[in-house]
């Protein structure tokens, strides 16, 4: 069954926000990548804190909330979330992408990731954000 998510994004915050989040609602992070845990990260954004979040995932209930930092600190209230698909397929992966970017903004073409999915992300033609990860490696698609 396909997965849809918030995805947000913060300016340098996102460990702190998502420390707040787990104090409010409880339980534990299903996974933290630090920008540094990133192969090409330094080479794409030098002046990079390393440290700061690429991905932390937290499931509330039956939902996950995800979230990383900006490596560019460009994220503005009002553009910092996104809606993040885990589909069941490859193939469903590809069929959402190509529906959902149609006429709209594409950031990453589908393309397999160092951490095991099988990723693409666009804004589409209304101005939404979509990230679309296919888990590939045995990973949960939400928490990649």
């Amino acid at each position: 069954m396909t997965q849809l998510n918030p995805y947000l994004s913060f300016n340098g915050k996102a460990e702190e926000a998502f420390n707040f989040y787990r104090s409010v609602f409880g339980g534990e992070f299903a996974g933290v990548m630090r920008w540094g845990d990133n192969p090409d990260a330094c080479a794409q954004f030098p002046d990079l804190d390393k440290n700061s979040v690429m991905h932390i995932a937290m499931p509330i209930g039956d939902s996950m909330i995800m979230a990383s930092d900006s490596p560019s600190g460009d994220i503005k209230e009002g553009n910092n979330f996104s809606v993040a698909i885990g589909p069941d397929s490859r193939e469903e992966a590809d069929r959402l992408f190509r529906g959902l970017s149609d006429g709209g903004n594409v950031t990453c073409p589908m393309q397999e990731m160092f951490w095991g999915g099988y990723f693409g992300s666009f804004t589409d033609k209304y101005g939404i954000s979509w990230l679309i990860n296919y888990a590939t490696a045995g990973k949960d698609a939400a928490s990649a």
